[in-house]
């Protein structure tokens, strides 16, 4: 099965934007970055994170605390997904016990990626809050799991593949909705 690109969804210049609005909407949320620690789920939600990271330093002149989250090994499909699953790191910058965590993740779906998530920094600490921060939330939600900080609802078929892409991976910054086709 492949996938056909069907629409762009978001350009570098829309990401940027909902990203430095999330941005924003964190600081007042939490009145200011004092015990904030951003959480970037593996692969694209720790470049999402890093941008966010980034928009705080530049308006808040803050350097907030970021680590990377693997989750595979928590996910309840793994075993329909792949034989040998690929597990990537996990680095906190400190103990995030007490602290109030912003998960980010690019596109929330089911809801099960943000519970593995939840699981695993579970694991790692007892935070204080946790907030959940995506890029895309393209609703069917199958856990009530519900995001605090949106950069686009994007409303969508189950057929339907929404991808985003970041530099760092895939060269280029966007959001791409894709169909899949019979090869």
């Amino acid at each position: 099965m492949t996938l056909r690109e069907k629409a762009k969804l978001m350009s570098e210049t829309d990401m940027e934007r909902a990203i430095r609005r999330m941005a924003h909407e964190i600081v007042e949320a939490n009145k200011g970055l004092d015990n904030v620690v951003l959480v970037g789920i593996q692969r694209r939600g720790v470049f999402l994170a890093q941008m966010i990271r980034e928009v705080l330093r530049q308006f808040e002149q803050a350097k907030v605390p970021t680590g990377e989250l693997d989750i595979t090994l928590y996910r309840d499909d793994l075993t329909l997904l792949h034989d040998h699953p690929v597990v990537h790191s996990t680095s906190m910058p400190l103990d995030i016990t007490g602290k109030s965590i912003v998960l980010v993740d690019d596109v929330i779906y089911t809801g099960r990626t943000i519970r593995a998530a939840l699981d695993a920094l579970m694991d790692l600490g007892r935070p204080n809050i946790v907030q959940l921060a995506v890029l895309v939330d393209r609703g069917h939600r199958e856990l009530p799991i519900a995001p605090n900080y949106v950069g686009k609802n994007v409303p969508t078929s189950r057929e339907e593949v929404v991808e985003v892409r970041v530099t760092a991976i895939d060269g280029v910054n966007e959001v791409v909705i894709c169909e899949r086709e019979e090869a």
